[in-house]
């Protein structure tokens, strides 16, 4: 039995639709922020001062461990001295010890005390994440690359004040996937006491024996 000219057509309209995608995807500009890692143990220029804002690239690529920083101290953290972590980063994974709000908006620079209540809780399980910023990009589907929505996000930290951040890029250059770029202002002031805030990780080496961070799974 000899298969229609219907059906032929159709197979051929989708051949053309196949290739013509695919010459699409690699006529694509791949054009998209890029930024060095930050050296980890140091601490960014600029962070004695308060308050003060900072851009920070975090070199997230293994897709095996979390990478910590924390934002009293404005500093990407060593591993097993994590004690102390407000953010963590694995690949475009982001979480953060005491919860994360995002504030609906993409104006970084907009001003007013941040909310003490509403922050979500990471959520454990194979792939922990955490719901307000789990969805901080969009994907293209002719570069497959990740761009920031560049929603800013509220943070409570370690010392008991609040920060609110950016995401500005996931790539380090050569364009490769995986480095966290995001600005920060620290601390931010807010409506009342930290104390409705979710409740932070405990405050040990995030791979000490007693840490709730060390349960966070890869």
């Amino acid at each position: 039995m000899q298969p229609s000219s219907a059906v032929l057509g159709a197979g051929f309209l989708l051949f053309l639709l196949l290739i013509g995608f695919l010459v699409a995807s690699a006529l694509a500009p791949r054009e998209v922020a890029v930024f060095d890692p930050s050296p980890p143990g140091q601490r960014q220029a600029g962070t004695l001062r308060e308050p003060r804002t900072d851009t920070v690239t975090v070199d997230a690529r293994d897709a095996r461990a979390w990478r910590f920083f924390d934002l009293d101290r404005g500093m990407v953290l060593e591993s097993p001295d994590t004690a102390g972590w407000d953010l963590a980063f694995r690949r475009f994974h982001i979480i953060a010890a005491a919860g994360i709000l995002d504030l609906e908006t993409t104006d970084f620079e907009s001003s007013g005390a941040l909310p003490a209540a509403g922050y979500q809780p990471n959520v454990y399980r194979s792939d922990t994440l955490n719901p307000a910023i789990a969805r901080w990009y969009s994907y293209s589907m002719l570069t497959h690359l990740l761009k920031s929505k560049e929603r800013v996000y509220a943070v409570p930290t370690s010392d008991g004040r609040y920060a609110k951040l950016q995401i500005l890029s996931y790539y380090c250059t050569g364009v490769r996937a995986g480095c966290l770029t995001f600005r920060y202002r620290y601390p931010v002031p807010a409506e009342s006491s930290p104390s409705t805030a979710p409740e932070a990780i405990p405050r040990q080496s995030a791979t000490g024996s007693g840490s709730r961070a060390s349960g966070v799974r890869r």
